[in-house]
């Protein structure tokens, strides 16, 4: 965990989050300071108090990224200190299909042919798409 924290990366993302928070404590003071003057309004004021949560949120954006990269390398450890366990399954691979070219530079790509045995609703609504394109030629 440490070596994450100090890595360049992260260390980035510190001096980043922090300038973020300390920009909106700065901005927050500075709407209340507009509010208390002759000129202020209740418009200060509710950016006074908005100031503030925008820095919350950077401080728990970069709390949530910061767990999300120790459990994307906890699981990347496990990966290889289980070795060869089983593989991932393979996503299947979209088939695509060559597009073409309407007179007025729309460009299209058919629909690659679906089997009723694999979709029958997307076989179905393959082909009612392909009804109206013929329409429209």
């Amino acid at each position: 965990m440490r070596q994450l924290i100090l890595s360049p990366r992260w260390i980035a993302w510190h001096l980043l989050t922090l300038g973020a928070m300390a920009t909106c404590g700065w901005l927050a003071m500075w709407q209340w300071g507009k509010a208390g003057s002759a000129m202020g309004s209740a418009l200060n004021v509710g950016y006074g108090l908005q100031w503030p949560v925008f820095a919350v949120f950077f401080g728990y954006m970069w709390w949530r990224f910061l767990r999300l990269e120790v459990r994307r390398l906890k699981s990347l450890e496990e990966g290889d200190s289980a070795g060869s366990g089983t593989p991932e399954p393979e996503l299947p691979v979209p088939r695509r299909a060559e597009p073409t070219f309407s007179p007025f530079g729309i460009r299209s790509a058919p629909a690659p042919s679906v089997t009723d045995d694999e979709d029958p609703e997307l076989a179905e609504y393959n082909r009612m798409l392909a009804r109206l394109a013929q329409q429209d030629e």
